[in-house]
């Protein structure tokens, strides 16, 4: 059997399915291929220990795309402030939304309830088939479009074929497309903490000598942490007792929030740079991961993919008399109009991971130095709040 569509969306995850959804408007059908669709949320009070901040104008896109009202209001969190702190327990650096004219900097959200909110609106879109569980087998691409052949022997047809499977990409891998990665040999170990004190909106982080630390507010008197740091502490950390892991994570944060206890077990990713060298070809586009990948340590590498798909989905909805939603010259907006956000969020994390994660006494100086420097500059932190916001 063989099917045709105008676009084959290679991953279901959140930028595979927002911008299934926001195609919409251009027209276009779609196929979505995912080997694993979400499961249920289990009904026992529990936390997802993958969140992310989601930033204002991704929640804006992921509510045009009908998702964001799906996401239940008392699971989400905004966050009204950023506290940044050096390793020398007295530079800072703090952002407020109350001084940059917003009512909020991001909003932290479960990754399984946005992907679930997505899907039911996979599931309601008739401009979209989804195929999941299900896995690609091969692909061709010729001048016309291209043919996949999923693992059943069923055959999709396009025009435009795009990779949202992540950084191991096999879309991205069956075209030829160059990568560098670079490992940080860093670990990111995440999980989630009852807390003493109140957060009071505010997302803290931690320039320490080992690493860097994240604790990001949740409802009520909740936090979920995100410790970067080098693989063999990684590992101790995901060793220690619940009780122990807590201890640890308050001493880092210098009791700024008072006794934790753990509520989600901790879980670990490996952290990398990842460049790749075109993110389109004549039949193909990258979003998402497959794209890039950036060091969390700015917490934009969610919005970064949604604003791929955001763009992505601009490019298809504007383009014109132009019938071919795979001609390559239409591709390269996309491509020409993304560079440049890439580009400056991968320099800028790479630098401030290499900037921080060298211990000479001296730079030490320096890097808290900076971060005063910057916290006397409210012009600049506005403009850097508006960067992070879009």
């Amino acid at each position: 059997m063989s099917h045709s569509f105008d676009v084959i969306i290679v991953g279901g995850g959140l930028v595979g399915a927002s911008l299934a959804l926001a195609l919409k408007p251009a027209g276009l059908s779609v196929a979505v291929i995912e080997p694993r669709p979400p499961q249920s949320v289990p009904d026992d009070g529990s936390w997802d220990s993958r969140v992310y901040a989601i930033s204002p104008g991704s929640a804006a896109f992921l509510e045009r795309c009908g998702a964001w009202q799906g996401v239940p209001q008392d699971r989400v969190t905004r966050v009204e402030a950023m506290q940044v702190c050096g390793d020398d327990a007295h530079s800072r650096l703090d952002f407020s939304a109350y001084d940059a004219g917003l009512r909020e900097l991001a909003f932290i959200a479960e990754n399984r309830l946005l992907h679930i909110a997505l899907w039911h609106c996979l599931q309601r879109a008739e401009h979209v088939n989804v195929f999941s569980p299900a896995r690609c087998a091969s692909v061709e691409w010729d001048d016309r479009g291209a043919r996949l052949l999923l693992d059943d022997g069923m055959a999709l047809d396009a025009k435009l074929t795009v990779g949202a499977d992540g950084g191991e990409s096999w879309l991205r891998s069956q075209a030829g497309i160059d990568i560098t990665p670079r490992d940080y040999g860093h670990l990111g170990v995440v999980a989630n903490f009852s807390t003493e004190l109140a957060h009071r909106g505010i997302a803290y982080q931690w320039f320490l000598r080992d690493g860097i630390l994240a604790l990001l507010p949740l409802p009520e008197r909740r936090v979920s942490m995100v410790w970067s740091t080098p693989e063999s502490h990684g590992r101790e950390l995901l060793a220690l007792t619940p009780a122990a892991l807590a201890d640890e994570v308050k001493a880092a944060s210098g009791g700024a929030l008072g006794r934790l206890e753990l509520i989600t077990a901790p879980a670990a990713f490996p952290l990398r740079l990842q460049r790749v060298e075109n993110i389109v070809k004549s039949r193909i586009a990258l979003v998402g991961d497959a794209a890039h990948n950036v060091h969390p340590l700015a917490g934009q590498g969610v919005n970064l993919g949604l604003r791929d798909a955001r763009e992505l989905a601009a490019v298809l909805l504007e383009r014109g008399a132009q019938g071919d939603c795979g001609d390559y010259a239409l591709l390269r907006r996309y491509e020409r109009a993304r560079k440049e956000d890439i580009v400056t969020l991968q320099l800028t994390t790479d630098a401030l991971q290499k900037l921080f994660n060298y211990d000479a006494v001296w730079l030490s100086r320096a890097r808290n130095l900076g971060l005063e420097l910057v916290n006397s500059q409210p012009q600049l932190k506005r403009l850097l709040v508006q960067q992070a916001v879009s």
